[in-house]
């Protein structure tokens, strides 16, 4: 087990967290019920992991640990989520992307409805 593996991944997501939280503290609620901060984390989040993944093999274990998996781990999975989705298009795997894309949307819908009903 490696300690500051684990450390750099627990510093990020924190970090991630927080700025998640800051975005829905002081992006202002649409009236239309549009979750706009929800939106701009995962839309931020996106651009910061697409960065990253076209320097990855310029950062250090440690920063990818820290800012991929940690600091866009916390902020939105959503990140991540959409990066393995683009890697599945551009590979040409276009059935399993399609596949993911839509059984991710409806299975967490589900799961939603479940925990909900399972909680009342």
């Amino acid at each position: 087990m490696n300690v500051i593996a684990y450390m750099m991944v627990f510093i990020g997501g924190g970090l991630g967290a927080m700025c998640r939280f800051l975005f829905s503290e002081i992006i202002p609620k649409s009236n239309s019920g549009f979750p706009l901060a929800t939106f701009a984390a995962n839309l931020i989040s996106c651009i910061i992991l697409g960065y990253l993944m076209a320097v990855f093999n310029k950062l250090d274990t440690q920063f990818r640990l820290l800012l991929i998996t940690g600091f866009c781990g916390g902020f939105s999975t959503f990140s991540t989520f959409s990066m393995e989705s683009f890697n599945l298009f551009k590979d040409g795997q276009y059935l399993i992307a399609l596949l993911y894309v839509g059984l991710s949307i409806l299975v967490c819908l589900f799961g939603i409805f479940l925990g909900l009903k399972l909680g009342s």
